[in-house]
């Protein structure tokens, strides 16, 4: 009975890899950079390209004078840079101010109290797009830095893929090894299990997809969408704001910004673990979801190694351990690619197993604390999460 149940676990296994191995190199083709700008191109980009750089800051003293920087010396766009200094008790506003005295086009904004049916980031964003004066807007997280052409390749690939909303996923800087064993999973099961095609083809609002970090829109399509206003209540913009553009018909896409935009998220592991468990309830902790998402990454992922460790004690067949070696590098290959791709985690990737657990357990968790109507915290405040 062990033996059957054995030889049709490896053949799942072998069936699963293979499949998410071949939608990962099919999302590939499909996940691309934005192309470079050069001669009359450039010169035409320059001429017509206002841009509102809107960020909001919540304690971020350590982060924001380089992304500053970064921004104030991008080449080829006329901007205009806007701050939000969201209630930060570290002087992130005094660091804004300083550059507003020295450059004309940076604009501080104090934050007001965060109204109850809002979460902090969602109306910090709002009021930047209320007050945002130029026609393209351009949301940033306050731990992004970009390239000097950055700005004006993803403005100019947002207008030739004519998207009313366009998110860049930046490289992503994992130090500690705490980030390196959860942090490339952003990359690793997007491409996995994105279905990009669909994403791209159609106006399904399940196929939306987004990184909070990097976002590009316009003025016009932010009002129709009611932009941040529509999802108040949401601690994952980088879900539900592409969600939101498709429920007003309006064409989302992504693209690959790891040349042009570099982020480092968190710092530490538990910081790490409490926003990978905040974002969760809005995304892969939902009912069906999870339950078919686990079983999925499991045969993907770790049923490999659980196979050819039964392998080497002697528990399957000789017959069986071809297939098995088959598995192991099937699931292996996604994963070292986004290390050569993306964050060179090259240790942590060998652990890869390890980090889908600690993935599907705090996705597990989120779902739970979702049911017992457990709130978030998250940047020193409080939030409740709707039950499913």
């Amino acid at each position: 009975m062990i033996a059957v149940v054995l030889t049709g676990l490896v053949w799942s296994t072998l069936s699963v890899t293979a499949f998410v191995l071949g939608l990962f190199v099919w999302n590939l083709t499909y996940f691309r950079r934005a192309p470079k700008v050069g001669g009359r191109d450039a010169d035409a980009v320059e001429n017509d390209m206002q841009v509102s750089v809107l960020i909001p800051a919540r304690n971020e003293v350590l982060r924001i004078g380089r992304l500053l920087d970064s921004v104030l010396r991008s080449e080829g766009i006329t901007c205009e840079v806007c701050v939000l200094d969201d209630e930060s008790e570290d002087g992130t506003g005094g660091v804004v101010l300083e550059y507003s005295q020295k450059y004309s086009n940076v604009r501080l904004m104090p934050g007001i109290p965060v109204p109850a049916e809002w979460s902090g980031k969602q109306f910090a964003c709002w009021q930047l797009a209320q007050q945002a004066r130029y026609p393209e807007l351009v949301f940033l997280d306050a731990d992004v830095t970009l390239s000097v052409d950055g700005l004006r390749r993803a403005i100019l690939h947002r207008r030739c893929t004519n998207s009313s909303l366009l998110s860049g996923f930046p490289l992503q800087r994992v130090v500690t090894f705490g980030e390196q064993l959860l942090i490339p999973l952003i990359h690793l099961i997007l491409l996995c299990f994105l279905p990009f095609r669909l994403m791209r083809t159609t106006r399904r609002v399940e196929a939306a997809a987004g990184c909070g970090q990097f976002f590009l829109t316009t003025k016009e399509a932010y009002d129709k969408s009611g932009g941040h206003s529509s999802i108040k209540k949401s601690l994952h913009d980088g879900i539900m704001l592409p969600r939101s553009y498709r429920t007003a018909g309006l064409k989302t896409d992504l693209f690959d910004a790891s040349d042009i935009a570099t982020c480092r998220m968190y710092t530490t592991f538990s910081e790490t673990w409490s926003g990978l468990l905040k974002n969760a309830s809005e995304g892969f902790a939902n009912m069906p979801l999870l339950p078919v998402m686990t079983l999925v990454m499991l045969l993907a992922f770790i049923s490999p190694w659980f196979l050819a460790i039964a392998a080497l004690i002697g528990y399957v067949h000789d017959s069986l351990v071809w297939p098995i070696i088959a598995s192991c590098v099937l699931s292996s290959l996604p994963r070292f690619i986004c290390c050569g791709k993306y964050d060179r985690a090259w240790l942590a990737g060998l652990l890869n197993p390890i980090s889908i657990m600690l993935f599907l357990i705090i996705q597990w968790t989120a779902l739970l604390r979702k049911y017992r109507g457990r709130e978030v915290e998250w940047r020193q405040r409080r939030y409740e999460v709707s039950s499913p």
